[in-house]
């Protein structure tokens, strides 16, 4: 079964290009030892304010990937830039793919 994490999080507006760069880093860490998520998106609410959504198509790495994911350097250097981190995450129980 799919599972969404959804992190939302603020940055100084003048730290929007590190806030990116950093994220794409810490993705591909994430992706080479974890091997996960398939999907990701990164919305920009308003100049301070992020949402991060990444999805994950086994449970077991997600679970792989909070747990050691701190640790990697990248998550550290990327977190360094943001504040106010909350996240959640839940099941996906349907799913529109619309292609036009």
């Amino acid at each position: 079964m799919a599972l969404i994490r959804t992190t939302r999080y603020t940055a100084d507006p003048a730290d929007a290009d590190t806030v990116r760069e950093r994220r794409t880093e810490l993705l591909a860490a994430i992706r080479a030892t974890f091997g996960g998520p398939t999907e990701t998106r990164l919305i920009r609410v308003d100049e301070r304010t992020w949402v991060d959504m990444w999805r994950w198509d086994s449970p077991e790495t997600l679970r792989a990937a909070l747990d050691g994911g701190p640790r990697l350097p990248q998550a550290a250097a990327a977190f360094a830039v943001v504040r106010d981190v909350s996240a959640e995450q839940g099941d996906v129980v349907d799913e529109d793919v619309w292609v036009r």
